[in-house]
């Protein structure tokens, strides 16, 4: 049983090599748009306020931050992709890094693909869970802030999630950070994906 609550910021990395080395343990990655709540998802699975920083500057966390969840595997937070500001190509940054990240990485057990519960599925979106399909890996879609939702924007959700075919039922997780609604559910899906049950 991992107990999440034991958990701390180990370091910030651009390159795979440059990730903790001690302890090496498997890895989850989590993506996501910029602004989509993934710290907030990070501070609620850990049950803390501050572990992970919400920054109001869409696109600002540009480095893999590494965190140890007790001692059995590293949660990965990656930089927000779909935000560029003037002078500076993020996507482009992402991309590299992300590649770097993503090639040849046997530690990597599982990829949360974090999407806002009130926004459609973009290019980036698409582009990104396709690359992630033919190259095998194991994901989960999480959407997020599913307290901003009604009863008809729940059904409206449904409906897209289901029309795009890209994910079984089961690959899908709907959240709220704010109301902790299935985190617990979450968290009992990454233990078992971590010890491979």
């Amino acid at each position: 049983m991992i107990n999440f609550s034991n958990a701390n910021f180990v370091k910030s990395a651009s390159l795979k090599d440059e990730r903790p080395k001690e302890p090496c343990l498997p890895e989850v990655l989590i993506v996501g748009r910029s602004n989509v709540g993934k710290s907030s998802l990070i501070n609620a699975l850990c049950n803390k306020k501050n572990m992970a920083f919400t920054s109001s500057k869409p696109g600002h966390t540009k480095l893999l931050n590494y965190f140890n969840i007790d001692n059995t595997f590293y949660l990965v937070d990656a930089p927000g992709y779909g935000y560029a500001k003037t002078g500076i190509d993020l996507d482009r940054v992402f991309g590299d890094m992300m590649n770097d990240y993503l090639e040849n990485n046997d530690r990597l057990k599982a990829i949360l693909f974090l999407l806002d519960s009130r926004r459609e599925l973009n290019e980036d979106d698409l582009e990104l869970i396709e690359y992630l399909q033919d190259k095998g890996y194991i994901f989960l879609l999480i959407t997020t802030k599913m307290d901003k939702l009604n009863q008809k924007d729940t059904a409206a959700l449904n409906k897209r999630l289901a029309e795009s075919g890209l994910l079984a039922p089961e690959q899908i997780v709907r959240t709220s950070s704010l109301n902790k609604t299935n985190i617990n559910s979450l968290c009992k899906l990454i233990e078992k994906i971590v010890f491979d049950k």
